[in-house]
């Protein structure tokens, strides 16, 4: 296909961009030659018309699909050129914060700015071993890659570090060094690996300082060559330097440092030590203060002067050397300081007395004049004399300045002589791998001699890459067998020529230099007149005569020419040099003697030291040279080391990594497109591209085509052969042929291919998926359509009845409502008449009354008016009338008052005169007349007056008698009267008081009314009070009472909790603590392990220097019990040591360590038995609660191990009967005479023929008897125990249900902190009990303590009761089973026919027992007594028939047996009828087989002390553990072993119990050593260690291992000996093997896990393979070689199955099975982890389905309860992870809460590497990763990547008793341990 066909619509592409570089836009039309114009659209949205170049016609760059974006290797994309390589590395850079990424052969590294956690050596030992393509590329993959080429190719390898400044070149050399020095280690003891890991502090600090491009820049080039030896383990190193930058020391640019030595030099001045120095701040001296930025951001140089001395220490320089290192620099610096004065145009001097000077000179240990003097002047010598000349002050600085640069380079020379010194190997080095960490192709403002050395080395280098790439190309299409065409690329030899050939600019350079009068113009000239116009490669700049530019492969540089001749010269004085010659410093003349033999003026500015290198040519002889190597130029030396370096690098294989700085800010994760073009045009990484995009750059192998285009195939097309389908298809798809070419394994194709063919595969799958949806919908729409019409249908129906029903309804209630209606209207109608008649006759009564009532009372109104008027009107009357006379006499009186007044003033006045005398004389006259007649007048009326008076008296007497008689009958009936009236007094004092009591009641009552209101009010108001209090009390009971429960519920949780994490914290304690003491015994074993080998090499050595004399393994196993018993010798005790050999007399000190070792240990397990202790009680306690429900498999378990005995009892007695039986057929056939047998013999063959049938059918008789006896043991168990459940109270019940609590114990403890709590915050309660409350609180609380408290001690003593009765009950069954297995014994040692009778009779007498007690038991419920005497008489006569048959069966036997016997006796009697007397008393009398009693065994197997190593060979050193486990009983060797040391015990002999145990435990260390990398072995061994250990714990004789004993195991307990130390040492021994057993299961699962967790796909076809580049990765297609997720469940059933087999602890089983699971998890996870291709949504799929067989597997297995499921949940989040939305908040609050088992890092991380596998998938964003690392920052977790996958969790060995009676152990013959007794 043509390339302009794929410029159609919707088509992107790449446009250049002067900001961006290189900007994406889309195709809006499609292409059509001819076309001058492409319409664009941006991403942005804007339009744009891009005109195409007339002349070239070239179209912009198509870009790659979406799906290729992001790929770890840019070789993989389908379109190949700048902009594809540039997108892609800010993709996996800014997207993904991937800083690593291949481009071919080439490793990417972009420096992040950051510290990223993916050095740890974690992800060392993730990359170790892993192919390259098999991992997200790395530092470590190339460092691996290069370490596994050198040991399978035989071949040095070498790895080139390149890039500019700041890129990251040293710190990626140093992570290389870093995983060769881990993945390898060293050799010998001397840790090369760490000296070669401390060079690095060194070397940066004298060579490293900081520039505006770099912190950490490394002024100088290095190669660092690592040596190995045969083993591949490094055995020293040798670093080459080149090219250091002297100038820096000297000289430093704005914001630059000098080298980081002077600086952590002054910020360590304080120190004691560097006192002496007289240092002070860095801004003091001059050589420190030029750059103006004496401290770097986040660098403490104090600290790492620490770092730097403590390097310099490890690698041997002494502290005497050190200092006078650091006097040297301090020397330098305080040189620098020195300052000259003019004294005129020529000349200059030094102050007197000058202090930086003399502070030099006493440092350095030189003279002060003379050091002043050379200062200031120069010597010149001609042919005939010698002048001295004073030079000028701008010479002395200069001529000063050399100085220092040159001491410096010295001092930089001596210190790299000394490191490799102490990197330098004995060994002989049998390879190596080098470093190069060289500077990368650099151009600035202005560029001197330094950027063009450095330039030059590029070229070089490049060179170099270039046919390299070419011929990996050229190799790879010659293996494929493709025909090779010549590519085109760019060849840089002539620059290269133009810099060294003859006459080139470093000849002419080397040339002006050795001119008198050489100048740097004149050098320049020269130039101009040699090059330009010459060669296209050099030019002049239009507006200088001193520079000149050469055009390099990466750009075109202009250098400056001045100061060129000075640096090539390097020219310090001579007499300077003599003066610090003669210094009585011995350092400083060890300085200059050392570079003496090299150059008596300058300091070679390679750094080197002459030092052997291996694969590299050999150097030549300097003998002859010596004299004018001291002639040789900066120049040349360093055209000479290069060229070395060029013949290193071409005798290895290279691997290339390609430094970028992604900006020139130092910010983290920001991307420079400009900045990081430049650095791929300068680095070589676009020429790679070019030269692989100028050929097929896409390869793909036949499988992997397949399975990735197989939907663009139809099914016609698919082959058997994939080869020749892919070929078909590829004609049909791509017509033109040259686009692609068929190698033997994969197919190539030319750029842009692979996009055109994802281009198809999209389109057929998005075609695909719109038929999918076209048929999808139409079948969802035609369903929801029959669904709606149905629905429809339905509804019309229902509805149109519902109106029918509604209308008849309607038309019913209408009907009704009528009828209703009318009889409501009548009814209505009379009812309001009559109510109507009613009320008219009622109002006409009513009105009438009250019309009548009212005329009444009108008139007695009218007429109590008028009475009421007349009494008022009276009264007015009179009132007016006394009113009216009252006020007239009171006028008449103050007026006669007035005129009295008036008169009697008058007659004052006229009394006062003598007329007034006069008038009233004249007037009394008058007066005195009148006033005589008047009394004459009244004397006559007086006497008128007593005559009437007389008259009267006298008449009043008449009337006074008659009145008197009158008074008498008057006083008679007033007496009578006033009787009348006293009684009506009397009458209404009663009336009135009554009256008076009336209203006193009344107002009493109306005053008790009152109060009784006022009181109904108040306590109204009162109840109304109460209730609103007693609302409120009842509000705050309640709330009190939440509150307390509340409380006690969060006292509860928190004591649970808190118990919960004491608990855990004392598990993670004791975990930490078993895995520390695991750790310690590991470490012991690997040191004794290395003892032995030690050892071994010694002997061998003897062996070797005596070859006469061999050792046998029998010696050898001998002396090896013997050191181990040595190794068991006490301090107390004082035992001969016996050693036979000189070699193995430093075994007591190890072993004397090793029981130092183990006293400690046993001090900590002492502790952690104490907490085991404590958590064992409460487990006991709990299972003592569980009794009643393991009662029932106890019994069980214990009839079955009775059953086995029995059955074995069975089986040796039918091997006695069948040896007898054999006997004698071999008697009968010995005794058969010759001339008798063939007559008699088939006869004799019958016979025998039914005596094995007899036999066999004994046998089968016999069978049925033992399952009889089964089941009547099941039916004995099937009885219903008694129940005791009812016995349980209501408070065990509330106690479960409340407290939550497991025992009696926990139920205290929680009771005991409630009380504490309690007691704890009654002191808070004083401080805030203002109002009361919270003492109320706190009162209510103690009630309810105090009712917990009663409720607990009810129920505990309830709960003990309980416990008694259960634990009498059991005491009950285990004598009863006691009992049983006593009858059992006895019924064994019967006849067998006396046996069955025996048992019958024994079942019937225990029924007869049963129903005795059951009739006591049901004497209350004489229902249930009955049920149980039918069920009990069912079994009875079931009992009864299978007896008979039994009977029968015996008897029919029993005929049988005697008529066999007549038979066997009559061919007897015939045959010794036919023999003489003689033969009769010659022949042997075949014993008769008499029935003779058992022996009762006392479990003990007796040896003799010579006997032991055969006892330890046999059964330990030769025996085969698959014969064992299949033929024998599991762990029958612990057994016998512990019999035989019973046996040692019962004869009290303490040497041969310690040298047994000493030589069985050296035994089994040998076998492991022997066999340590079996598994059936090491689990044979630790299964049988265990169970040893059981033993020596069930039989010690200790009360808390005798528990589950029977009194037969208690008999043969041990007696005499203690042997809890050799349990500590067997504890050990387990662990070790444990550890074994794990590194072997390890070993054997790490190849299978990543490739059928991860790369197989188990559900085919879900997943794609997408383009992977030139470094292919491992095919996920299930080939004949790979392993896939069925070989780990075949792997792990048989580990579980010989695990099984061995009888292993089932407890120890699910450990290791959780460990297993474990490693499985880690290995898969951490693979995730660092490869992108497998983090996708199918991939996801793919894990979740392997883990959930993984799950079923456990669960056929029973062993979901080991916690291997939970070791998976990391990588079961992590697979969910990958298949869960990632694109809103809420999704990203889901990934929080579901990832609980991942860190954030790991989060973070499978997000970062999620990848799009199909178009239809999406990336995850950026800004999702912020919110999810926004949301989980309060997360405190570890920042490690990777899970520890060598993790080993701390294994327990929970005690298993055994019950396994040792009398029973019968040992097999082919053990080979006859000499064995049983006792």
């Amino acid at each position: 296909m043509a390339a302009s066909e794929l410029y159609t619509k919707y088509a992107r592409i790449w446009i250049p961009d002067p900001e961006v570089v290189w900007k994406s836009a889309e195709l809006l039309k499609n292409y059509k030659p001819g076309d001058k114009v492409l319409h664009l659209r941006f991403e942005d949205g804007k339009d744009l018309e891009y005109k195409l170049d007339p002349k070239s016609k070239e179209l912009p760059p198509l870009r790659n699909p979406d799906i290729l974006v992001g790929e770890n290797d840019l070789t993989a994309l389908s379109y190949l050129h700048e902009p594809a390589v540039l997108h892609n590395l800010k993709v996996r850079f800014i997207d993904s914060k991937l800083i690593y990424t291949y481009c071919g052969i080439v490793l990417v590294a972009i420096n992040p700015y950051e510290q990223l956690p993916i050095y740890g050596e974690d992800i060392i030992n993730a990359y170790s071993g892993q192919n390259m393509g098999d991992m997200d590329p790395h530092i470590f993959a190339v460092a691996e890659e290069a370490y596994k080429q050198m040991a399978r190719d035989e071949r040095n390898q070498s790895i080139i570090v390149s890039g500019e400044s700041g890129a990251g070149k040293t710190v990626s050399a140093k992570y290389a060094m870093r995983y060769f020095a881990t993945v390898s280690g060293s050799a010998s003891d001397a840790n090369v690996e760490e000296k070669v890991l401390a060079s690095n502090p060194i070397m940066e600090s004298i060579g490293n300082a900081k520039t505006t491009r770099n912190d950490n820049s490394s002024r100088f080039g290095k190669y660092i060559e690592i040596g190995f030896d045969k083993r591949y383990r490094i055995i020293g190193a040798n670093m080459r330097t080149y090219l250091l930058e002297k100038s820096r020391v000297v000289f430093q640019a704005e914001e630059e440092r000098n080298y980081h030595i002077f600086y952590q030099l002054c910020a360590s001045a304080a120190l004691p030590e560097f006192k002496t120095l007289r240092l002070g701040n860095a801004t003091y001296f001059h050589y420190t203060k030029q750059g103006g930025s004496p401290v770097i951001d986040g660098i403490d140089d104090a600290k790492e002067m620490t770092n730097t001395r403590r390097a310099c220490s490890l690698l041997g320089i002494i502290d005497s050397y050190q200092m006078g290192i650091f006097q040297i620099l301090a020397a330098i610096l305080h040189l620098g300081n020195v300052s000259f004065t003019s004294r005129d145009a020529d000349s200059c001097t030094i102050p007197p007395k000058h202090e930086p000077l003399s502070i030099f000179c006493d440092l350095m240990g030189v003279e002060y004049e003379q050091m002043a003097h050379w200062l200031c002047h120069r010597k010149l010598a001609t042919a005939t004399e010698t002048y001295i000349k004073p030079i000028s002050k701008l010479q002395a600085v200069n001529a000063r300045d050399a100085l220092a640069k040159h001491i410096y380079a010295n001092l930089f020379n001596w210190i790299v002589g000394h490191v490799n010194e102490a990197l330098h190997s004995t060994m002989k080095q049998h390879s190596f791998i080098g470093v190069l960490d060289i500077y990368g192709f650099e151009t600035f403002e202005i560029n001197s001699f330094e950027q063009f050395c450095i330039n030059y080395a590029n070229e070089k280098l490049q060179q170099q890459f270039n046919m390299h790439v070419f011929k990996l190309e050229q190799e790879e299409y010659m293996k494929e067998q493709i025909p090779w065409t010549l590519i085109d690329f760019y060849d840089n030899q002539p620059c290269i020529n133009l810099i060294e050939a003859k006459l080139g600019i470093l000849d002419l350079l080397d040339e002006e230099c050795k001119m008198p009068k050489g100048s740097d113009n004149s050098w320049a000239q020269k130039l101009y007149n040699t090059h330009l116009n010459k060669t296209s490669l050099f030019e002049k700049p239009r507006l200088s005569n001193k520079a000149f530019i050469i055009k390099h492969f990466a750009d075109k540089v202009e250098y400056q020419c001045e100061g060129f001749l000075e640096k090539n010269k390097d020219t310090v004085y001579e007499e300077q040099i003599q003066v610090l010659k003669s210094s009585k410093l011995k350092m400083l003349s060890e300085l200059f003697l050392d570079v003496k033999a090299i150059s008596p003026t300058s300091a070679t500015p390679s750094g080197r030291t002459p030092l052997s290198r291996t694969a590299v040519k050999p150097a030549k002889s300097k003998t002859v040279q010596a004299s004018k190597e001291h002639k040789k130029t900066v120049g040349h030396q360093f055209r000479n080391s290069l060229q070395l370096l060029m013949e290193t690098l071409n005798a290895t294989t290279p691997h290339y990594v390609r430094c970028i700085k992604p900006n020139d800010f130092k910010f983290p994760f920001m991307f420079d497109e400009k900045r990081t073009v430049q650095q791929l045009r300068a680095c070589g990484v676009l020429e790679t591209i070019r030269i692989s995009a100028a050929g097929f750059p896409s390869r793909w192998t036949y499988q992997e085509f397949f399975s990735r285009y197989r939907v663009l195939m139809k099914q016609k097309d698919v082959l058997g052969d994939r080869k020749q389908t892919c070929k078909n298809v590829l004609e049909k798809l791509i017509l033109d042929k040259d686009k692609y070419q068929f190698g033997k394994t994969k197919i190539f194709f030319r750029a842009g291919q692979v996009a055109y063919l994802e281009k198809i595969r999209s389109d057929k799958l998005r075609a695909a998926c719109v038929r999918i949806q076209k048929t999808i919908r139409g079948w969802l729409m035609r369903k929801k359509y029959l669904r709606m019409r149905k629905a429809a249908i339905t509804v019309q129906r229902y509805v149109r009845g519902y109106q029918a029903r509604c209308l008849a309804t309607f038309l019913r209630r209408t009907r009704a409502a009528l009828i209703i209606q009318k009889f409501q209207r009548m009814y209505t109608i009379r009812k309001r008449y009559r109510r109507t008649r009613k009320a008219t006759v009622v109002l006409q009564s009513y009105s009438r009354g009250y019309i009548a009532r009212k005329q009444y009372r009108k008139m007695l109104r009218e007429h109590k008016a008028t009475v009421i008027q007349k009494r008022v009107r009276g009264w007015l009357a009179r009132l007016h009338y006394h009113r009216t006379l009252e006020a007239i006499v009171y006028l008449q009186c103050c007026y006669r008052r007035m005129m009295a007044k008036r008169e009697l003033k008058k007659l004052k006045i006229e009394a006062r005169s003598v007329e007034h005398y006069k008038k009233l004389n004249f007037g009394m006259e008058n007066k005195i007349m009148q006033l005589q007649r008047k009394i004459d007048e009244q004397s006559k009326d007086s006497k008128s007056l007593l005559e009437k008076l007389t008259s009267l008296e006298v008449v009043y007497r008449l009337e006074t008698e008659k009145l008197k008689s009158d008074v008498e009958r008057l006083k008679t009936s007033e007496e009578e009267a006033k009787n009348a009236t006293n009684r009506v007094l009397s009458l209404q004092e009663e009336i009135t008081r009554l009256q008076k009591e009336l209203l006193q009641t009344q107002s009493e009552k109306k005053s008790i009314q009152d109060k009784a209101e006022i009181y109904k009010q108040e306590t109204d108001q009162l109840v109304l009070e109460l209730k609103d209090q007693n609302t409120l009390l009842k509000k705050e009971k309640d709330e009190l009472n939440h509150r307390i429960q509340d409380q006690a519920k969060e006292m509860t949780d928190a004591m649970e909790k808190r118990l919960m994490e004491e608990t855990k914290q004392l598990e993670l304690d004791l975990n930490d603590e078993r895995l520390r003491y695991q750790n310690l015994l590991n470490e012991f074993s690997r040191l004794e392990e290395r003892y032995d080998d030690l050892k071994d090499e010694m002997k061998l050595m003897v062996n070797i220097s005596k070859p006469g004399r061999k050792r046998t393994d029998s010696t050898h196993s001998s002396n090896e019990s013997e050191y181990t018993y040595s190794s068991e010798i006490t301090e107390a005790e004082d035992f001969p040591m016996r050693m036979e050999e000189p070699s193995e007399k430093k075994a007591p000190l190890d072993m004397s360590l090793f029981l130092k070792l183990q006293k400690r240990v046993t001090e900590l397990e002492q502790e952690k038995q104490s907490l085991q202790d404590e958590l064992d009680r409460k487990e006991e306690q709990v299972l003592r609660a569980k009794a009643k429900e393991e009662e029932r498999p106890q019994m069980r378990g214990a009839e079955l191990e009775y059953e086995s005995l029995k059955r074995q009892e069975l089986e040796s007695e039918n091997k006695k009967l069948k040896n007898e039986l054999n006997e004698l057929r071999k008697a009968l056939i010995e005794k058969s005479a010759p001339g008798v047998s063939a007559p008699g013999a088939p006869a004799y063959r019958v016979l025998l023929e039914q005596m094995t049938s007899v036999s066999e059918e004994l046998e089968v008789r016999k069978e049925e008897v033992l399952i009889l006896r089964s089941q009547l043991m099941s039916q004995k168990e099937a009885i219903p125990p008694k129940d005791d459940k009812n016995t349980m109270t209501d408070s065990t019940i509330l106690l479960e249900d409340v407290q939550k609590m497991k025992d009696k114990g926990e139920i205290a403890q929680a009771y005991i902190g409630l009380k504490e709590t309690n007691r704890s915050s009654l002191q808070d309660c004083h401080l805030l009990n203002e109002d009361g409350e919270l003492w109320l609180v706190y009162e209510g609380l103690k009630e309810a303590n105090r009712l917990l408290e009663s409720q607990l001690q009810t129920q505990k003593r309830s709960h003990d009761n309980e416990l008694e009765a259960l634990r009498g009950e059991i005491q009950g069954l285990k004598e009863e089973n006691n009992r049983q297995q006593q009858l059992l014994a006895q019924n064994l040692q019967l006849p067998p026919e006396a046996r069955i009778e025996a048992s019958l009779q024994h079942e019937i007498t225990r029924l007869t027992n049963e129903n005795l007690y059951y009739e006591e038991l049901y004497a209350d419920d004489p229902m249930k007594y009955q049920s149980y005497r039918i069920s009990l008489y069912k079994r009875m006569i079931d009992l009864m028939e299978q007896l008979e048959k039994q009977d029968k069966t015996v008897r029919k036997l029993k005929k049988q047996l005697k008529v066999f016997a007549k038979k066997i006796d009559e061919l007897e009697v015939g045959q010794m009828e036919n023999i003489s007397p003689g033969q009769i008393i010659d022949e042997p009398i075949h014993p008769v087989n008499i029935p003779r009693k058992e022996k009762d065994f006392q479990g003990m197997l007796e040896y003799k002390k010579e006997d032991e190593p055969k006892l330890v060979k046999n059964l330990i050193l030769d025996l085969k553990p698959r014969g064992v486990a299949v033929n024998l009983i599991p762990g029958l060797p612990a057994y016998i072993l512990f019999m035989c040391v019973r046996h040692a015990d019962y004869l009290n002999d303490d040497q041969k119990v310690r040298s047994l145990l000493t030589s069985t435990i050296n035994g089994i260390k040998k076998i492991l050593k022997k066999r340590g990398d079996d598994f059936e072995t090491v689990s044979f061994w630790l299964s049988n260690t265990c169970r040893f250990l059981h033993c020596l714990k069930q039989y010690s004789g200790e009360e808390g291992f005798m528990k589950h004993n029977t009194t037969r195991q208690n008999e043969h307990c041990l007696t005499n000996f203690d042997l809890a130390e050799y349990r500590q040492v067997l504890s050990d021994l387990a662990i070790q093997i444990y550890q074994q057993l794990v590194r072997v299961l390890e070993n054997i699962l790490q190849p299978m896990i990543v490739s059928g967790m991860l790369e197989h796909e188990t559900i085919q076809g879900v997943s794609g393979v997408k383009p992977t580049g030139l470094r292919k990765r491992t095919s996920s297609i299930a080939d004949e070689g790979t392993y896939t997720l069925d070989s780990i469940i075949r792997q792990l059933n048989t580990f579980h199955s010989i695990m099984c087999q061995h009888g292993m602890d089932p407890e120890l089983v699910k450990q290791v099975v959780k460990q297993m699971f474990y490693i499985i998890g880690a290995v898969t996870l951490n693979n995730l982890l660092l490869r992108k291709d497998m983090c996708s949504w199918s991939k996801g799929m793919q894990i979740r389905y392997n883990v959930s067989q993984l799950e079923e597997w456990l669960r056929d297995k029973n062993l979901m309860t080991s916690g291997a499921k939970e070791t998976l949940e990391p990588l079961i989040q992590a697979a969910q992870l990958l298949q869960v939305k990632k694109k809103t908040d809420e999704d990203a609050e889901a990934i929080c809460s579901m990832c609980n088992a991942l860190t954030t890092a790991q989060i973070v991380k499978v997000l970062n590497l999620y990848t799009p596998v199909n178009e239809f998938e999406e990336r995850v964003t950026v800004s999702f990763i912020r919110t999810i690392q926004m949301r989980m920052r309060d997360r405190k977790d570890s920042p490690q990547l990777l899970m520890d996958a060598k993790h080993i969790f701390p294994v327990t060995f929970p005690f298993n008793p055994s019950s396994l009676a040792l009398e029973t152990i019968q040992i097999p013959a082919s053990l080979g341990l006859g000499f064995l007794t049983r006792v």
